[in-house]
């Protein structure tokens, strides 16, 4: 169906609507947009409806001033699900999206049917991790969005996929350019702020699937593999850093497809 708007109740929302089936919806990271995972909608879509969100102050959603919390970004999922009425869903959040997606299935998990986060952690940053925070709102502030971009996108990818997927990599940055000044330094906050959610995965009843990339450089495996039991589920994509959903999208989707299954 393409790329869609919708009025919440103060922000305006994109996103993407493909398929039929079971609802899944897909979070992207940091900068990002729906676009992060058009190498993987089509074949989930063939199965799935798939609903893509651009997070607030991505892509072309708008951004509230001074909702600098990852709880609202859970709220405002859970508006939209309202308003379009989906029923459950299983949520699948990439990054910073799998930071929202814990905050959704601790607020909301009578919604779900599973939940995933993916090249993502539930422990909270470090202090050095807040610093860096910090230091990336002050770029934003003094040299702007692409300045910020420019450092940040290449430690998204696996040192060796860096010539491979010099296009995506491309791609990526330019996405990242699209990202406002407020929906940056707002998702900083946010991201520096959250809380630790271990709790959520420790005690949720419901199936999950936590997925890492071999090579990633920003959120190592250990960090996401953070809690063992036996409603979740691990997945290690080899030969990806932080972007399988682009470095290595056919083993992304086939992890994805599993859990879908069980």
């Amino acid at each position: 169906m393409g790329q869609q708007q919708i009025q919440l109740s103060n922000l305006t929302l994109a996103y993407q609507d493909c398929g039929e089936g079971e609802v899944i919806v897909l979070l992207h990271g940091f900068c990002g947009s729906h676009a992060y995972w058009d190498k993987v909608i089509p074949t989930l879509s063939k199965e799935n409806r798939v609903i893509v969100l651009d997070l607030p102050g991505h892509g072309d959603s708008t951004f509230p001033k001074g909702n600098y919390e990852i709880e609202y970004m859970a709220d405002t999922l859970k508006e939209l699900m309202d308003i379009l009425m989906f029923g459950k869903i299983t949520l699948f959040g990439h990054s910073l999206g799998g930071y929202i997606t814990l905050a959704f299935a601790e607020k909301y998990e009578d919604q779900l049917n599973g939940f995933s986060i993916i090249h993502s952690t539930a422990f909270p940053d470090s202090k050095e991790a807040k610093e860096g925070r910090d230091a990336s709102i002050e770029k934003v502030i003094s040299e702007g969005v692409s300045s910020l971009i420019d450092g940040l996108v290449p430690k998204l990818f696996a040192s060796e996929n860096l010539e491979t997927h010099a296009k995506d990599i491309e791609k990526t940055k330019e996405i990242g350019y699209e990202t406002s000044e407020e929906g940056t330094i707002g998702m900083l906050k946010a991201m520096k702020n959250r809380p630790d959610r271990n709790h959520v995965l420790k005690n949720s009843m419901l199936p999950s699937l936590l997925i890492a990339g071999e090579k990633d450089r920003v959120i190592p495996p250990e960090k996401t593999f953070s809690v063992q039991k036996e409603t979740i589920s691990q997945a290690l994509i080899k030969g990806a850093g932080h972007m399988s959903m682009m470095e290595k999208p056919e083993l992304l989707i086939s992890e994805i497809q599993a859990f879908l299954r069980k």
